[in-house]
């Protein structure tokens, strides 16, 4: 290993110094330029998961069976009831079309009667987890 000369050190020291005084870190700010509709999707976002809470409501069943008669049962329902949500769920071994999402068992009740008139084997349901 070398041994520098002071004249060298002074030198070495000095730009070291300089050089390290031209370095800057970055600056803490920070922006986010954001859509608007993103809001508007985190707001219907919200509005979902508070709605689709499943232990505390009532659904309508109206079919249980094979896949694709649970589909046409479905898609039937969803032209003619086209205000009331629903879906197709697999309990083995059939699939099961439930309808609704109804906070009170009267507003179930009221809407199973409308229902009734088109569909035979309709029962109310408040599933569990």
């Amino acid at each position: 290993m070398r041994i520098l000369a002071p004249k060298q050190v002074i030198f070495y020291t000095l730009s070291l110094i300089i050089t390290s005084s031209c370095i800057h870190a970055q600056d803490a700010k920070v922006r986010v330029s954001q859509d608007p509709k993103f809001e508007q999707l985190l707001n219907e976002k919200r509005k979902l998961n508070v709605s689709t809470s499943v232990n505390d409501r009532y659904k309508i069943q109206i079919f249980s069976g094979d896949s694709e008669n649970a589909k046409k049962t479905l898609r039937s329902f969803k032209q003619e009831f086209s205000d009331i949500d629903g879906t197709i769920v697999f309990n083995t071994p059939n699939y099961k079309v439930w309808v609704g999402n109804f906070k009170t068992r009267i507003e179930a009740e009221r809407n199973l009667i409308d229902i009734r008139k088109k569909y035979k084997n309709v029962l109310l349901i408040k599933p569990s987890k």
